[in-house]
C-alpha cells in the first residue's frame, strides 16, 4: 500500500514539474518574442517619424528658399529706385503678384518714415503706404531691426500683423545697401502660415500621433491638436504636465531650441510618449511628432495577450493530460484501431495537396524561351512547403514558400497561401503588392500564429525583366556568367505583422540565365552525424549546366546520398527556371535626373553632347532633338507635380544601331501629353487653341512618341530612327 502511495506521489510531482517547466518555457518564449517584436516596431516608428520630419522639413525649406530667392533677386532694383516712392511701390506689387507664397511685401526706408507696402486681399494686390504712417512705427519692429543688426537676411518670429496683413505670418527681410555701401532700406516678404498649418495637419504617422512646429524661441507656431495649441509653447506643456513629468518636456525643449535632431521619451498623465524632433534649419524652427507608446505597440500587445491566453489554455491542457494519463491507457486500443483510418485520410490529403501544384513538366512545351521543372518531397504524409507558377500576358508568375511547422496544420496553411497567390496575382502584376495582400489576409485570421516564408516573382518573357519580392525566404541561386545568390531583401515572413511594407526588387535575366529556388529542407538536411548539407554543397551540385529536370534530379540524388540512413527532417522543395529568351543586346545608355525646376533645363545641353558623341549625330540633328526634349521635359515640370511639391524628372537615352530611344519618366500625377489633339498650325495666333504646340513639335521631330502609366509612373517614350 505504501509503495502504491509513493508511486502516486511521484507521478504527482512529475506532473507538477512538467507544468512548471512548460510555464517557464512558454513565458520565456513570449518575453523574447515580445522584446524583439517591440524592437522592430520601435525602429519602424522611428523610420516613419524621421521620414515625415524630413519630408515636412524639405517642404518648408522649399517655400523658404523660394521666398529668399525672390527677395534677394529684387534687392538690386530697390537700391536703384530708393529715391522714387512710386517705383518702390511697383517693386512690392510685382514681388507679391509673381510669387504665390508671398502674401505681402514692404520696402522700409532707414532714413525718413516711408514704407510702401503691397499685399493680397480677395485675390487682388492692394498697395498702401500705411506702414510708414505715424500710427505704425515699423522702425521698432523685429523684422526691421534684426536684418540691420545682422547685416543679412532674417526670418522673424511668427506674429499677428495688425498693421497690414491682419493674420498670423512670418516675415523674411534683408537689408538693402546703396552703391556707396550704406544701408538705405529693408526689403520684406510676408508669408502667411496657413499653408504651414495645412502641411502639419496632413502628417499621418499613426492615428493618435500629434505634430507641431516650434519657433526658435520655443513658441508653438502651428499644431492640429487643440491641447498643444492652447499650451502655446513646450514650456507651457511642461507647466500643464504632472510634477513628475516636467523633466522630459524640459529636455525636449532644450534639444529643440538648440536645433538638435533625435527622439526622447516623455510621460504625460502617467502615459509614455515618444517625441521625435528635427530642425528646420532654413528658418531656425524645429518640428516634432509625438507618438504614444501604446499606439506603437498596440498590435504586439494584443498579440501578447492572445498568446498568454493560448498559453493558459495550453497549461490547462497539460494538466488535463496529466490527470487523464492513466485513463488514456484504456483507450490505447481504440487509438491503434483509428490509426489505420487516419493514415488513409492523410494519404488522401497528400494526394489533394499535390494535385493543387503544377506537376506536368515541361509545363509549357509550346514555348522555346523557357525550361522549367519543380519538385516537392514532404517529410510527413502532408507538408507545408509550396511552389506554384503559371503564365499570364506573356509573363511568368511564380512563387515558393515554407510554412512554419509540419503536418496537417502546415498543409492547410500552405493551401490557403497558394490559393491567395493565385487570387491576388490574377489581376495584379507587381510582386510586392501581391505579397502585401497575401500577408494582410493571413494576418487577419491567423489565430494559430503560423507564418510562411515566401518568394514571389514576375518574369517578363519578352524582355527578361524580373520583378520580385522576398518575405523572409532563402534567396534563390542566380545563374549568369557565374553562380551566386540573387540579391534579396529579407523582409519578414507572411502572417507575422499586418500592414508591413514589403520591398520590390528587379533584375534583368539575359539569354541562358537561370534561377534555382529552394526551401531550407535542402541546405538543412542532416546526415547521421547531424552535419548540415549546407549552401556550399548545394552550389557545387548546381555548378554543372544541365536541363531544369536534370538539375533537380542531381540535387535530389546528392541530398539523398548525403543523408545516408538519417531520416528526412524537413520538407524539400525546389523550382528551377531557365530563361532562354532572345539574347539582349547591350546598348549604350545615357541618363540624367532633373528637379521639377525649369532653371535646370540648361543641363540638357550637356546630356545631349554625350548622346551626340556616342551616337555620332551631326549638329543640326542634335539641336532639333535637344529642342524636342526640352519641350517634353518642361511639359512634365509644369504639369506633373502640384505647386510647391518637389519631384524628380528622369531622362534616359538608349543608343542602338538603328535608333535612339529617349525614355522620360516621373512619379507625378497621371498626365498623358500625347492625348492633346493635333495643333492646327494653319490657323492664326488669335484663332489657335492654347496648348498642343509642344507635343506637336515633339511629334514632328521624333519618329515615334508613346505614353504609358505604369506602377505609379508617367512614362513617355520617344524614338528617333538613325537608319
Amino acid at each position: 500500500m505504501a509503495r502504491q502511495i509513493n508511486t502516486k506521489h511521484l507521478a504527482a510531482i512529475q506532473g507538477i514539474m512538467i507544468v512548471l517547466v512548460s510555464i517557464v518555457t512558454l513565458e520565456a518564449t513570449l518575453m523574447l518574442q515580445t522584446y524583439y517584436s517591440k524592437k522592430v516596431l520601435k525602429e519602424e516608428a522611428n523610420r516613419r517619424a524621421e521620414s515625415e520630419l524630413e519630408t515636412t522639413e524639405l517642404a518648408i525649406t522649399a517655400v523658404a528658399r523660394q521666398v529668399e530667392t525672390a527677395v534677394n533677386n529684387t534687392g538690386w532694383n530697390v537700391a536703384r529706385y530708393v529715391d522714387k516712392p512710386d517705383s518702390l511701390m511697383e517693386i512690392t506689387r510685382r514681388l507679391v503678384t509673381y510669387n504665390d507664397v508671398i502674401f505681402g511685401s514692404a520696402i522700409a526706408l532707414t532714413g525718413k518714415q516711408l514704407s510702401p507696402y503691397s499685399y493680397m486681399r480677395d485675390g487682388q494686390v492692394v498697395s498702401t503706404d500705411a506702414l510708414g504712417s505715424a500710427s505704425y512705427d515699423y522702425k521698432n519692429k523685429e523684422w526691421f531691426l534684426k536684418p540691420l543688426e545682422l547685416g543679412r537676411g532674417f526670418w522673424s518670429e511668427p506674429y499677428f500683423d495688425e498693421g497690414g496683413g491682419q493674420m498670423l505670418m512670418t516675415t523674411y527681410s534683408v537689408p538693402i545697401s546703396s552703391n556707396a555701401g550704406k544701408v538705405v532700406a529693408v526689403l520684406t516678404a510676408d508669408v502667411s502660415l496657413d499653408w504651414l498649418a495645412n502641411l502639419v495637419e496632413n502628417i499621418d504617422v499613426y492615428p493618435t500621433a500629434l505634430s507641431m512646429v516650434v519657433s526658435s524661441s520655443g513658441k508653438i507656431i502651428v499644431s492640429p491638436d487643440e491641447e498643444l495649441s492652447t499650451a502655446s509653447s513646450i514650456q507651457g506643456l511642461a507647466a500643464q504636465a504632472a510634477p513628475d513629468d516636467t523633466s522630459g518636456y524640459n529636455e525636449v525643449n532644450r534639444a529643440m531650441l538648440s536645433g538638435q535632431t533625435g527622439n526622447l521619451k516623455v510621460k504625460t498623465n502617467g502615459k509614455v510618449n515618444y517625441v521625435f524632433f528635427g530642425a528646420i534649419e532654413s528658418m531656425g524652427w524645429s518640428m516634432s511628432i509625438i507618438i504614444p507608446e501604446e499606439e506603437i505597440y498596440i498590435g504586439v500587445n494584443r498579440l501578447t495577450n492572445m498568446v498568454i491566453l493560448l498559453q493558459l489554455l495550453g497549461v490547462l491542457m497539460i494538466i488535463i493530460i496529466i490527470v487523464h494519463t492513466v485513463r488514456s491507457q484504456r483507450k490505447l486500443r481504440e487509438v491503434e484501431e483509428s490509426k489505420s483510418r487516419i493514415d488513409g485520410e492523410l494519404q488522401v490529403a497528400s494526394n489533394i495537396q499535390m494535385s493543387m501544384l503544377p506537376k506536368v513538366f515541361p509545363p509549357f512545351p509550346e514555348r522555346t524561351d523557357i525550361d522549367m521543372s519543380a519538385a516537392l518531397v514532404s517529410a510527413k504524409e502532408v507538408g507545408g512547403d509550396i511552389y506554384d507558377f503559371y503564365m499570364r500576358d506573356d509573363k511568368l508568375f511564380f512563387c515558393i514558400g515554407d510554412v512554419s511547422g509540419k503536418g496537417v496544420p502546415a498543409s492547410l496553411f500552405m493551401a490557403v497561401t497558394r490559393n491567395l497567390f493565385r487570387a491576388e496575382s490574377a489581376n495584379e502584376d507587381s510582386p510586392e503588392k501581391i505579397v502585401t495582400a497575401i500577408n494582410d489576409t493571413l494576418c487577419s485570421s491567423n489565430e494559430s500564429s503560423m507564418f510562411v516564408t515566401f518568394f514571389c516573382g514576375v518574369l517578363d518573357m519578352a524582355t527578361g525583366e524580373m520583378y520580385y519580392c522576398n518575405a523572409g525566404h532563402n534567396a534563390p541561386a542566380l545563374f549568369t556568367d557565374s553562380i551566386g545568390e540573387l540579391p534579396a531583401d529579407p523582409n519578414i515572413p507572411l502572417g507575422v505583422l499586418p500592414g508591413f511594407r514589403y520591398s520590390l526588387q528587379q533584375v534583368v535575366l539575359n539569354h541562358d540565365d537561370a534561377l534555382f529556388l529552394y526551401t531550407d529542407g535542402i541546405t538543412e538536411a542532416e546526415d547521421e552525424n547531424h552535419q548540415l548539407f549546407g549552401m556550399e554543397r548545394m552550389l557545387s551540385v548546381l555548378h554543372s549546366r544541365r536541363s531544369a529536370q536534370g538539375h533537380l534530379e542531381a540535387m535530389a540524388e546528392a541530398v539523398l546520398r548525403f543523408r545516408g540512413n538519417a531520416p528526412q527532417s524537413d520538407d524539400i522543395t525546389a523550382l528551377f527556371i531557365h530563361y532562354l529568351g532572345h539574347p539582349v543586346q547591350k546598348d549604350h545608355e545615357c541618363k540624367i535626373v532633373f528637379d521639377n525646376d525649369v532653371s535646370q533645363i540648361p543641363r540638357l545641353e550637356e546630356f545631349m553632347e554625350e548622346v551626340e558623341r556616342v551616337a555620332g549625330f551631326d549638329m543640326p540633328l542634335t539641336m532639333s532633338l535637344n529642342l524636342a526634349l526640352e519641350e517634353a521635359v518642361v511639359n512634365v515640370m509644369q504639369y506633373a507635380f502640384p505647386k510647391g511639391v518637389t519631384g524628380r524628372v528622369n531622362l534616359k537615352a538608349i543608343i542602338r544601331d538603328e535608333c535612339v530611344e529617349f525614355i522620360l519618366w516621373d512619379k507625378g500625377v497621371a498626365f498623358d501629353p500625347t492625348a492633346a489633339p493635333e495643333a492646327d498650325t494653319s490657323l492664326g495666333v488669335e484663332e489657335r487653341a492654347i496648348g498642343g504646340l509642344g507635343i506637336h513639335l515633339v511629334r514632328k521631330i521624333m519618329d515615334s512618341v508613346s505614353y504609358v502609366r505604369r506602377d505609379g509612373m508617367n512614362i513617355l517614350t520617344m524614338i528617333k530612327n538613325t537608319k
